[in-house]
């Protein structure tokens, strides 16, 4: 049975993949001591688990899947990062560029002293920074130097080796120096900074003057009669209750629902429809009018739109300034997400364009604000195929280009290609939505299937030299890997402190992001008992994500053969 099993795995080597992301997406997430492996690695070491049974694939599956990969990647960020590079957040740019000039020059000068191979020295790279998709540019790159094709081969093999063995504590002690040590380090109580920085941004107490610190909780419509003696009798739906973001949207007059504007005038005896927060209406309306269960009136037709923001009028202004607008009637924001990744809610929370700002409300209301904000990114399920391939093929044109300097063949190669054409179309499509579209559910497959299909495929490719390369620079490599994992992060922390003075509630979220490792901002948040660090996450994340796949290739620029080793 074993025999038949593996003599499969070797005449369909095809199927060894998908057993390969089975197992790794199984193993991948289970914990020990609050820590997992990751998807990635988990895929990874099952790859080269199965590797030793002499399963041997094409690269160009590999290949293929990874240019998915990095255009989806780039597709992603390609708002925030251009945006970013344009004009907005220098601050958090600088601090970004600081801190990855130091993500690159550490692990290089670690491998220098270690006197590790090229091929180590560019493994030690991707995981101790948990890149895992420097792993392919750095190999695209090696194959691309001129080397004999049993030197290429050796170096590429040495890259997934390094990059398991120094990954686990990349990810892991990321997360311990972020959320532990560094607020220890800096003497700071992050739960009460992050309720601080809450406080400045108009949550709680220090919002309810105007409530607007309730109009971003669950929201609700209720119904209520005026009675004879009424206030509000004579007045004008919009004069009713000035600063606060709670609208009149249907009133029953008699027979008849009418649909409210803010010139509609109340008369006694009408039944209003009250839409808001559930607590600033409880407030408002409790002691003072009589609810009446009206479902005719409360059924009024409402809608929840994910809302992409294009208009770049909007950028950098606040939910508070945004709730003023004529369009924002009836309208609230529920959730915003950034660069993959959901941030607070509040008042005084900036809006970027490239966010996807959920909304809730009345249909006409939505309609007319997502008019205003960008356009919907409602679910569809066609992906514009011929973006995507037109995309990929320029790109990966554009990156083949190279140029000889110092005998070192010098360019972005194929896969920087296909990066940096998602982030160029990634951010036209803020500005041209009607072409271009993928998905989110479609776009997060490209990014997963694409990720650890290569993945995968290094690892079963790997699997017969993996054991001898980890026990040659097994124990080395791992003590190497914790100096070019800590170092950069212990500095991003001052840095960001005492150069850039960010507030502590975020400091800890931009480092998070420009190492573009997830599950540290995951414990931060934790420890801090807030989603606040994410706000520091975003534009930090899309430099990130972007510079530290590139450096892939510099990585083996430097280490190369007559390069900077």
């Amino acid at each position: 049975m074993i025999d038949w099993f593996v003599e499969t795995l070797r005449s369909s080597p095809q199927i060894a993949v998908f057993l390969a992301l089975g197992i790794g997406f199984v193993v991948g997430p289970m914990k020990l001591a609050g820590f997992n492996l990751g998807n990635v690695t988990a895929t990874l070491l099952a790859g080269v688990a199965i590797g030793q049974f002499g399963v041997v694939l094409s690269d160009d599956l590999k290949s293929a899947l990874f240019l998915l990969f990095l255009f989806a990647v780039g597709y992603g960020v390609g708002p925030q990062f251009v945006r970013g590079l344009a004009k907005d957040g220098p601050k958090q740019i600088a601090f970004a560029l600081s801190v990855l000039v130091l993500c690159l020059v550490v692990p290089f000068v670690s491998a220098l002293v270690a006197g590790l191979p090229l091929g180590y020295g560019a493994g030690l790279y991707a995981g101790s920074q948990t890149i895992s998709a420097a792993i392919g540019v750095a190999t695209d790159q090696i194959n691309a130097l001129g080397l004999s094709p049993d030197e290429a081969k050796t170096f590429a093999s040495q890259v997934p080796i390094a990059y398991a063995v120094t990954y686990i504590w990349g990810t892991i002690g990321s997360a311990i120096i972020l959320a532990q040590l560094g607020p220890k380090l800096l003497g700071i109580d992050l739960p009460a900074a992050c309720k601080e920085y809450e406080a400045q941004l108009g949550a709680g107490a220090a919002a309810a003057d105007a409530g607007i610190s309730s109009a971003y909780r669950p929201f609700t419509m209720r119904a209520y009669r005026v009675g004879e003696a009424s206030a509000t009798i004579g007045k004008s739906v919009g004069e009713l209750l000035p600063g606060v973001r709670v609208f009149v949207e249907r009133v029953r007059r008699g027979d008849q629902i009418i649909t409210a504007d803010a010139s509609t005038v109340l008369q006694a005896g009408d039944v209003v429809a009250v839409s808001g927060p559930r607590a600033v209406i409880v407030e408002t309306f409790g002691g003072s009018a009589a609810e009446v269960d009206d479902r005719e009136l409360l059924d009024a037709e409402a809608e929840v739109v994910d809302a992409f923001v294009s208009n770049k009028a909007l950028a950098g202004k606040t939910l508070r300034e945004l709730g003023d607008e004529d369009w924002a009637r009836g309208v609230y924001a529920r959730k915003i997400v950034r660069s993959l990744v959901e941030i607070p809610v509040l008042p005084e929370t900036t809006i970027e364009r490239g966010d996807i700002v959920t909304i809730v409300g009345a249909k006409h209301h939505v309609e007319a604000a997502v008019a205003a904000i960008g356009f919907a990114d409602r679910s569809v399920e066609a992906t514009d195929i011929a973006f995507v391939g037109w995309g990929i093929f320029f790109g990966a044109i554009v990156g083949a280009i190279t140029f000889v300097i110092g005998g070192i063949p010098l360019g972005l190669s194929t896969s920087g290609g296909a990066l940096l054409a998602g982030l160029l179309l990634g951010w036209l499509r803020t500005t041209y939505p009607a072409f271009g579209s993928i998905p989110g559910p479609a776009l997060s497959l490209m990014n997963t299937l694409g990720l650890n299909v290569f993945i995968a495929v290094v690892g079963i490719n790997a699997g017969p030299g993996f054991v001898a390369g980890l026990q040659e620079v097994g124990v080395s490599l791992l003590l190497w890997g914790v100096v070019a994992t800590s170092v950069p992060m212990i500095f991003a922390v001052l840095i960001g402190h005492y150069i850039f003075k960010f507030h502590p509630a975020i400091l800890f979220g931009a480092c998070a992001g420009v190492r573009t490792t997830t599950a540290a901002l995951g414990m931060i948040q934790e420890a801090a008992k807030s989603k606040v660090p994410a706000l520091g996450y975003g534009m930090p994340y899309a430099i990130g994500n972007t510079l530290l796949t590139i450096f892939g290739l510099v990585i083996v620029f430097l280490l190369a053969p007559g390069g900077g080793g």
